[in-house]
């Protein structure tokens, strides 16, 4: 074998693993757990640890957007407010990703 042949191999094997490294994307549109649906679906809050999803870029699960007040329609932009638990949430429309938050709760 010449070193042309043994690269060519080392890249190969290289690049053919490469997928095997690669970390798991989350699943961001997963349902929320039951008991957390049922309390929603009952008019309770979301526990802190899900109220810390609520951030700018990620996407508002479709349970908690179905249960958010539209507050202002969707706009020329594509882009929608909505009510979650005292924050406004911005966001777009067609991918319910997180534009903007303003929480009315903690003005300071």
């Amino acid at each position: 074998m010449n070193l042309k042949s043994i690269i060519a191999l080392a890249v190969m094997i290289g690049l053919s693993s490469t997928p095997a490294l690669a970390k798991k994307e989350k699943d961001k549109n997963k349902p929320l757990p039951q008991g957390l649906q049922m309390k929603l679906d009952r008019g309770g809050s979301l526990p802190p640890g899900w109220q810390k999803k609520l951030v700018k870029g990620e996407v508002l699960e479709e349970p908690i957007y179905k249960k958010s007040e539209v507050v202002i329609p969707v706009d020329s932009e594509g882009l929608l407010t909505v009510r979650v638990e005292g924050k406004l949430i911005r966001l777009i429309e067609a991918t319910r990703e997180i534009v903007d938050i303003v929480d009315l709760l903690n003005r300071s």
